[in-house]
This record gives structure tokens, sequence and C-alpha cells, in this order.
């Protein structure tokens, strides 16, 4: 069972879960502030569950690649969208601040 390392817990989940739905089957979430309420529920277009991913996951869908292209957001960064991102291995998480989670050279938030 591969481990999901975010926020400073360690969560189990099955090989192939959506991050998205791993994080907020733990009580924890991919976005920062109201956009916890406003947000696509999964669907990839908006962008709010932005983050930095360290470990083996699936390639960016076409949804995603998409989305990251638009501001805020900024393809180089490197991010992810947790909706569309699955779990292969053993990950670490990052996310940045911003309503977005866009804010990269700030830091990760607690």
């Amino acid at each position: 069972m591969p481990t999901v390392r975010f926020r400073g817990r360690e969560i189990s989940c099955e090989r192939g879960d959506v991050l998205r739905d791993v994080l907020r089957a733990a009580g924890e979430s991919p976005h920062n502030g109201n956009s916890s309420w406003f947000n696509c529920r999964g669907g990839g277009s908006c962008g709010t569950c932005a983050v930095r991913v360290r470990g083996p996951v699936t390639y960016r869908t076409k949804k995603e690649r998409l989305r990251l292209r638009f501001p805020p957001h900024d393809p180089d960064e490197g991010l992810r969208l947790a909706c569309q991102t699955l779990v292969l291995g053993d990950l670490t998480v990052e996310k940045y601040p911003g309503f977005w989670g866009q804010h990269v050279t700030d830091g990760a938030t607690d």
C-alpha cells in the first residue's frame, strides 16, 4: 500500500487512487481557504487543488495540462492537480499558498 505524506501526516491508500480523494478521505484538503467550497469537485477545470508531488504518479491528463497553462498557474512550476493525479507509490505532497496554491516561491503552508 502506498503512503502519502501530507502536512506532517502519513496516509495509506491503494495504488491507483485519486490523490484528491485520498486526502479528503483522511480529513485533509488539497484546497486553501475558500477554494475548499469553490472548486470543480474533481473535474480538473478549476485548478484549486494544485500541489507539488514527489514520487510515482500517473502522467498529466490532457485536462490537467490545459488547466495548468492558464493563470494564475505556470506550467513550468511543475505542479499537479490532485484531482487528476493517480497514486502509484509512496508520495510526498506539498500545498503552497494562494487561492489556487500557485505561490510556489512563498513556500509550503502548514
